[in-house]
Formats: structure tokens, sequence, C-alpha cells
């Protein structure tokens, strides 16, 4: 019956780290997905600060256009 009782642990120990070797990999993974979701947030951000300071320029540029005119 020792045998079979060392069997039985060492299978239990193998399915113990393989669990935890699952959750890491979930974690990582789901770390991963995180930090890519954060990045396209600040591109995103990026993006539209440019898109506002070039539409400022641009009514800028209109405005002294305008004022030119008058």
């Amino acid at each position: 019956m020792g045998l079979i009782e060392n069997a039985k642990d060492a299978g239990e120990a193998t399915a113990k780290k393989v669990g935890e070797f699952v959750d890491d990999t979930k974690e990582r993974v789901s770390d991963a997905a995180d930090q890519a979701r954060a990045d396209a947030e600040v591109t995103k951000a990026e993006a539209d600060l440019k898109r506002a300071e070039a539409e400022r320029e641009a009514t800028k540029v209109k405005n002294e256009y305008k004022e030119d005119l008058r």
C-alpha cells in the first residue's frame, strides 16, 4: 500500500502544480489584455487631444481671417 499511497500523493502534487500553472497563465493573459486595453485608451486619448488641438488651430485661423476681412 505504500507504493499506491506514494503514487497517489505524486499524482495529487502534479495535479496541484498543473492547476497553479493554469491559474498563473490565465492571470498573465488577463494582465496582458488589461495592458492592451489601457494602451488603446492612451492612444485614443492622444488622438483625441491632437484632433482638439487641430480644431482649435483651425478656429483660430478662421477667426483671424474673419477679423482681417472686417
